[in-house]
């Protein structure tokens, strides 16, 4: 239980003990008797102009949309007079005792506004005032929040008035103080708002550690020592930006990238549940992905082909490939015939909620049931969406993907074609109903009427219905239905459908992965429960920019890696900490841990065994020296060594991955054999050279970086160490164990998984 729930439980159960006691069956939510003084009504009179004047708009401004009847963060709901003194926030006439007095006056933790700066004086006087008046309202904050009461499915003005359902902001990069510290457009948005919060940023990071970073960053893997010096020692003011634009045509580049998407698609390669069968032909969506980030497709066709590649470019063997990600969930093939019918509308649910929380950052599925308890999205609404994929199914035709002469089975997600076949077939499941139904609190046993396409109403704007993004079907095409082409064309339209927001959404998630945290904290959720955005200027700022070139994301990488605020140090002290302790306006570049592939990845580059074969079939054989996209993802049998450092568990779309410590990591790292192997592989490079060159040779290699006078010392120590006791238990080859040992020690320190 959080702290202000268990504090709302102990006011609750007091006052209600003492109501109780005092007043016999009285409800505990009434309020004390002579709470006020006795001229009550004078003082409600005053108290409820006050509220009218000023506190109401307070309330609605700093409070209600995050506690409210449509979102109640902390068990606390201000939306309504009896909904507040009955969570107990609130000593009636008596404000300095109450809760929430002080929440806004920070003397009790979370300080309130959450994440934002302590209000004005002047507000938390009027707050206080009204609550020692007695807290009057004159109706409820919702309807001038634009939190909808009744569920009625209408999409209301005050609806899409909502941050992330409104246009993109046109804004310029603001004015700020010295600017000496800026390089590029964003450096405006995150300086200034560090100047208004009297934060300054740190200085720019030394050249070793900058190209690691970049170089971890953008392919995954880290830089060569003759890279990192060449780099150091370049004159040239430009060799940073010539840097970037060398690792982004990289094709390793493709590779690192295209593993965040496969989160977010929630792909793998097994039908998953109990018997998990095998997809041994959906390896082509994963080499999609990478081909696809390589080439710098256009974000917007990007996310157009995997709807409906099929259906905007049949003859392409790459856009049928992409189709793959609607496909890519789990689904039980196990089903007997009760089942048939409500397996299908789960697998119809898995594609629309993947779609909602991977392209729009709104959890659609939420809707399936009752309408949306928090976002305006009717069941209705909800079901017309989903027919959109009525008769979209997983089939595996031939295409040619460039791999030798032979065609390759691929899985792709179409219409007209035969059916994927699996275990459920030979009971006659039908893969598809004909009609997608409105259904009464999701029962396929209560049927409502038949679902018509439709999308989501409150990204519909500017007067146009579905009508308007239709796609008919080319004269003589008869296999699929283009409803699927029909959804890629509003959801990439930026001017009156949801391309907006998918816009804010990808530029979100290139932040995120770039600087650790999202400018929306919440990257799949931007819907009312989800974070609000630090930095909205520059969010829709670069939503346009993105938009504006080309739906290019190759451009805006390098306008964010080039940036100071992502090249500054990572110093922090405890004065600017104590203004900004989690580092949400960027006055610090705070310290990542690698993810499990760029780990891995790493260990065998330093060990000189990777292997850089890229694409085709993937592998369960833990001993693969391929990168670790390339390992087959089976949902009941994923790979140890990469769900140790939270490899996601592949069943939904993951917006962004735990980083745990625990044990097991570092054992992993002690005593694995394939750490083990992984040290014998950099051991071999440093064989042959004197002492002192092999220790600076590994920490080369490791580290990026040559080692002190003291790791020297205390390394050659260790080496001399191990050699003798080698020696002594008449070990063969006691100086090439001894060595062994010192690189497994490189590969599991710290320095080796943090990027700094």
């Amino acid at each position: 239980m959080s702290k202000i729930s268990g504090l709302r439980l102990i006011v609750a159960v007091a006052c209600g003990l003492f109501y109780v006691a005092a007043n016999g069956s009285r409800c505990a939510a009434a309020e004390p008797k002579n709470a006020v003084s006795p001229n009550h009504a004078q003082q409600m009179k005053q108290g409820m102009k006050l509220f009218q004047q000023h506190v109401r708009s307070d309330l609605i401004k700093h409070c209600v949309e995050c506690h409210s009847r449509r979102e109640t963060k902390g068990d606390f709901d201000l939306s309504t007079r009896s909904a507040l003194v009955d969570s107990g926030t609130i000593a009636v006439g008596k404000a300095k005792e109450s809760f929430l007095y002080k929440l806004i006056t920070h003397a009790e933790e979370p300080h309130m506004p959450h994440k934002a700066d302590k209000l004005p004086a002047e507000t938390i006087a009027r707050i206080a005032t009204w609550i020692d008046l007695g807290a009057p309202y004159d109706k409820s904050l919702v309807e001038k929040a634009g939190v909808r009461t009744v569920s009625n499915g209408e999409i209301t003005d005050a609806d899409r008035r909502f941050w992330s359902f409104q246009p993109l902001m046109v804004v310029a990069p603001p004015p700020v103080h010295d600017s000496e510290w800026v390089r590029t457009p964003v450096d405006r948005f995150v300086l200034r708002k560090l100047q208004q919060r009297k934060l300054s940023p740190n200085a720019l990071t030394d050249r070793r550690t900058l190209i690691r970073r970049a170089y971890f960053d953008l392919i995954g893997l880290p830089p060569q020592p003759a890279e990192v010096d060449a780099f150091v020692k370049n004159p040239d003011p430009q060799a940073y930006g010539k840097l970037i634009d060398r690792l982004l045509v990289l094709p390793q580049f493709g590779e690192r990238w295209a593993r965040h998407w496969m989160d977010v698609a929630r792909f793998a390669e097994s039908h998953g549940y109990e018997q998990d069968y095998d997809r041994p032909n959906a390896y082509p969506y994963r080499d999609f992905l990478i081909k696809a980030i390589n080439a710098d497709m256009p974000f917007d066709q990007f996310v157009r082909w995997q709807l409906a590649g099929d259906e905007l470019a049949a003859d392409d063997p790459l856009a049928m490939s992409a189709t793959g990600f609607l496909g890519a969930g789990a689904f039980p093939t196990q089903l007997t015939e009760m089942e048939f019918e409500s397996a299908r509308y789960d697998e119809l649910d898995d594609m629309t909620n993947t779609i909602g929380t991977a392209i729009l950052g709104l959890t659609v599925g939420c809707a399936r049931c009752h309408d949306h308890k928090y976002d305006p999205i009717s069941t209705t609404n909800y079901y017309r969406f989903v027919s959109t994929f009525t008769t979209t199914i997983r089939s595996e035709i031939d295409l040619d993907l460039g791999y030798g002469k032979k065609l390759s089975k691929v899985m792709v997600t179409s219409e007209g074609f035969p059916h994927m076949k699996h275990n459920a077939d030979g009971r006659g499941f039908p893969h598809f109903y004909k009609q997608t139904h409105v259904l009464e609190r999701g029962d396929v046993r209560q049927k409502r009427e038949v679902a018509t396409q439709s999308f989501l109403r409150v990204l519909m704007r500017n007067g146009k219905d579905t009508a308007y993004w239709k796609v008919n079907r080319p004269k003589g095409w008869t296999r699929t239905s283009f409803r699927r082409a029909s959804m890629a064309n509003w959801i990439t339209d930026s001017q009156h459908g949801a391309g907006h927001l998918a816009a804010r959404v990808i530029v979100n998630r290139l932040w995120q992965h770039h600087f650790g945290r999202g400018i929306v904290a919440t990257p799949s959720d931007f819907g009312f429960q989800g974070e609000r955005p630090t930095h909205p200027e520059l969010l829709d700022w670069l939503a346009t920019d993105l938009i504006h070139n080309g739906w290019k994301l190759k451009r805006l990488h390098k306008l964010m890696v080039t940036s100071a605020v992502y090249m500054q140090g990572s110093k922090t002290d405890e004065t600017r900490a104590r203004i900004d302790r989690e580092n949400v306006y960027h006055w610090r570049r705070a310290p990542q841990r690698l993810e499990a592939e760029a780990i891995r990845d790493a260990m065998l580059s330093v060990a000189g065994i990777l292997d850089k074969t890229m694409y085709g079939p993937g592998t369960l054989d833990q001993n693969m020296r391929r990168r670790s996209v390339y390992f087959f993802i089976k949902r009941s049998k994923l790979i140890p060594m990469m769900m140790l450092f939270d490899w996601p568990e592949h069943l939904v779309s993951i917006g962004s991955r735990s980083s745990t410590t625990i044990a097991p990591q570092a054992l992993m790292h002690m005593n694995n054999p394939q750490a083990r192997s992984f040290a014998e592989g950099l051991a071999k490079r440093l064989q042959g050279k004197p002492s002192q060159d092999a220790i600076g040779g590994g920490y080369q290699l490791a580290f990026s970086r040559a080692p002190n006078e003291k790791e020297m010392k205390l390394t050659a120590e260790f080496i001399a160490r191990q050699t003798d006791r080698y020696r002594q238990a008449k070990k063969q080859n006691p100086e090439h164990l001894a060595l062994v040992d010192f690189c497994q020690t490189l590969m599991s320190m710290n320095e080796f998984v943090y990027v700094e």
